[in-house]
């Protein structure tokens, strides 16, 4: 049997996990997990975000042993006997409760990697992304991901939140952020589409019975009993257990259930359409993506004027709302290049990459790397085209969690793009922005002017990265001078920033906190677990 280190219990927006590692290494394989906990086997599923793994915690079960093996290694990673019982026993809680009368809810149990200590070394350079981070994992993640009342809701609903959180891979706590009941429309809107998604995604089914499926995905909503476990995809519990979000679906108000239907009609459609035929010209990728993100931006818009909490006019206008979506699923596409050419999917237009290479998979070769960055730079130019309609957009909403909402994923979406140009990683790996860039950002973009800021920001780290030989430059400077004119902010409100401390002996501070932090944690987990050896 593997060593652990003792863990210690922590509680966030009301999921229980705690962090662990054996001397096998971390665990990191995404695949389902043989779990016994409390002396039931589950299957643990992945969530996205994150490495952590999800699985129901045992009703009326005061203490429980915690059993894994994955795949990966093929070796057991447990915790039992009185390292497991201090675990789930009736350990203190913040709010004075205990965690045996912590039933019908979720452990999350978070494998740690090294990534923890690299987040913190990519951060260096960037001072206020460490302090960022500690003030995020020290409770700064309440003003984005709220506390829930889960002992409130329904057992579908609390289902459907697990769902949520399996699955999304950025939306789930801006969701759980929304105000009153469009919360749970928008949590129902997601799982739906989700669903939808899986269907489109999964390779497995053949065409003549994916195409009938997505055409006719709407109106499963109104069939209490359907449901697909035919599906091999990481999603595919959204498929399986179908009848729990159909009847949370039911349960809405007649104005959300108008709203989720006529989209994922239009949507399932769409994705027919496009299953039979790729994406060609310009033309036809503005219409795909409209089809699978730009009409989720006008669903969406149209649940926030429902739901009164934005202006009728936000669900009408649906160019911006479109535009929306589209800037998102184009920055998606761009930055999965490898992953999708890998399994068979092409999802960047035709008219774009035939002008560079003969086939889109020869990107991927070192001797073609010239003509890759050409065209990965000619598509986050047409994708750049969407920053005004952002702008334009956020500028309406004046409810705080919709605003929060809809931003969030918009700033992101441009600090990607800004890493993906001109950048050859693209087309070896998955670029990804660094943890404390993303926390940084979702801390600070809640209004107007610091979005506009963050794009400023961004826009200006593309053009610094524009080359004079590449193809598309004079568009792309174009298009980054009219996001330069819509960012701009008048002098007044331009934010003044203060430096006390110099950069580098902030970021030398921080990390020899987030050292001593890390080894006073240790040192305290391991003289825990040498006073419950001597205690057995």
């Amino acid at each position: 049997m593997c060593s652990t280190q003792v863990p210690r219990l922590h509680k966030c927006n009301e999921q229980v996990w705690f962090p662990w590692r054996t001397n096998n290494g971390p665990i990191t394989d995404r695949a389902p997990l043989p779990v016994r906990l409390g002396g039931a086997s589950h299957q643990a599923l992945w969530s996205p975000i994150g490495r952590r793994a999800v699985c129901p915690w045992p009703e009326s079960q005061s203490e429980a042993s915690l059993d894994l093996t994955t795949s990966q290694t093929g070796k057991p990673h447990s915790l039992r006997g009185a390292a497991a019982a201090r675990c789930f026993s009736a350990t203190p809680r913040s709010d004075g409760e205990h965690l045996s009368s912590f039933t019908r809810q979720f452990v999350r149990i978070t494998a740690e990697s090294p990534r923890s200590d690299m987040d913190i070394l990519k951060s260096l350079a960037h001072p206020e992304e460490i302090f960022n981070l500690f003030k995020f994992k020290m409770g700064g993640c309440r003003t984005i991901m709220p506390k829930l009342n889960y002992e409130s809701m329904s057992e579908s609903l609390r289902t459907c939140y697990l769902y949520l959180n399996q699955t999304s891979r950025s939306f789930a706590a801006v969701i759980q952020a929304l105000d009153g009941e469009l919360r749970h429309a928008v949590c129902i809107f997601y799982l739906v589409l989700r669903a939808l998604d899986t269907v489109e995604d999964d390779m497995t089914i053949p065409l003549d019975k994916k195409v009938p499926m997505l055409n006719d995905f709407h109106t499963y909503l109104y069939q209490d009993a359907w449901c697909f476990t035919e599906s091999q995809e990481k999603d595919r519990q959204v498929l399986a257990d179908f009848p729990t979000i159909s009847l949370e679906f039911r349960n809405l108000a007649q104005e959300y259930r108008d709203v989720i239907s006529d989209i994922c009609h239009r949507m399932g459609e769409g994705m027919a359409e496009f299953l039979e035929k790729k994406v060609g010209s310009m033309k036809e990728w503005d219409l795909y993506c409209h089809y699978v993100a730009g009409l989720v931006g006008i669903g969406l818009s149209r649940l926030f004027s429902a739901s009164q909490l934005e202006d009728p006019e936000v669900g009408r206008d649906t160019e911006l709302a479109n535009s929306m979506g589209l800037f998102l699923q184009k920055t998606n596409i761009i930055r999965d290049y490898l992953e999708d050419t890998q399994v068979g999917r092409a999802f960047w237009p035709q008219e774009a990459w035939s002008q560079f290479a003969g086939h889109l998979e020869d990107f991927a070769h070192p001797e073609k790397l010239e003509s890759a960055r050409s065209c990965l730079n000619l598509l986050v130019t047409d994708a750049l085209r969407h920053v005004p309609d952002v702008i334009a957009y956020l500028s309406r909403l004046r409810n705080q969690s919709v605003f929060n909402f809809c931003a969030i994923p918009q700033v992101m979406a441009i600090a990607t793009l800004s890493s993906c140009y001109n950048n050859p990683m693209v087309f070896k790996g998955v670029v990804k922005i660094r943890k404390g860039q993303a926390v940084t950002l979702m801390m600070e973009a809640t209004n107007m002017s610091a979005v506009q800021t963050i794009i400023s920001q961004y826009s200006q780290e593309i053009l610094q990265k524009v080359s004079q030989a590449d193809p598309t430059r004079d568009r792309t400077l174009h298009i980054l001078a009219v996001i330069k004119e819509k960012s701009a902010l008048p002098e007044s409100s331009l934010p003044a920033r203060t430096h006390h401390m110099s950069p580098m002996y902030l970021s030398a501070a921080m990390l020899l906190a987030a050292l001593s932090w890390q080894y006073l944690s240790t040192t305290a987990a391991q003289a825990q677990g040498t006073g419950d050896m001597h205690g057995q």
